[in-house]
């Protein structure tokens, strides 16, 4: 045998026994449960979260502003659709969104009967190392009624926005979002022109095996 075939032959061997004992993994997946190399979160699984330990959502008349509204509780949740190899795009639909327990220190205004979150499910997608991009789905447009009680009565105020966009955090499975603007469809003049919406919510947990955190790859 030759020198050539020789270490060929070696080569094989080696390869062969490496095979063995370090047998090859399935690529990690954009979703994962308990840590970033776990398991894969499965299509049909549902996300949900409740807003972080020690923050409210807030739904301010400008960018950064401290006017507007505060909610004390919101939540949402998410069933998976697609979760393929890391790097990619995972999908889900948002079933639910809520927003609860709120108060207001818009001037004229003395509180806030009921915000819901219309036109539901809507479609998220989120990217390996990047954002979380929400996106209306086919019963409408990203829509939410706000009903607030005002010194004149109750005014209804309705705001769309064409995406919104988070952030998701591996240090404590989180997902912010930030000054993500919506704009007045319709209501009156006391309607404030534009919501900026601010929450941070997590940690968010695969509730279908048994609340483990979601981490994104």
């Amino acid at each position: 045998m030759n020198k050539r075939a020789l270490f060929a032959s070696a080569g094989a061997a080696l390869a062969a026994v490496l095979a063995v004992t370090h047998p090859a993994s399935a690529a990690g997946t954009v979703l994962t449960t308990g840590s970033a190399s776990g398991p894969s979160v499965a299509v049909g699984d549902v996300l949900a979260a409740s807003l972080a330990s020690g923050t409210t959502a807030k739904i301010a008349t400008t960018s950064g502003g401290s006017t507007g509204i505060t909610c004390n509780s919101s939540a949402f949740s998410a069933t998976v659709t697609s979760n393929p190899a890391a790097p990619g795009t995972a999908t889900e639909t948002l079933t639910s969104h809520t927003l609860s327990t709120c108060t207001t220190n818009i001037l004229g205004a003395t509180g806030v009967q009921s915000i819901t979150v219309n036109n539901l499910p809507y479609t998220t997608a989120v990217t390996s190392g990047g954002a979380l991009t929400v996106t209306a789905g086919s019963t409408g447009p990203i829509q939410t009624t706000l009903k607030i009680n005002t010194i004149l009565g109750l005014t209804t105020c309705v705001y769309r926005a064409t995406s919104l966009t988070a952030t998701p955090s591996n240090t404590d499975n989180s997902l912010a979002f930030a000054n993500q603007q919506f704009t007045k469809a319709s209501g009156p003049g006391t309607c404030p022109a534009n919501g900026f919406f601010t929450a941070k919510y997590g940690p968010i947990q695969d509730t279908t095996q048994g609340g483990a955190p979601v981490f994104v790859n």
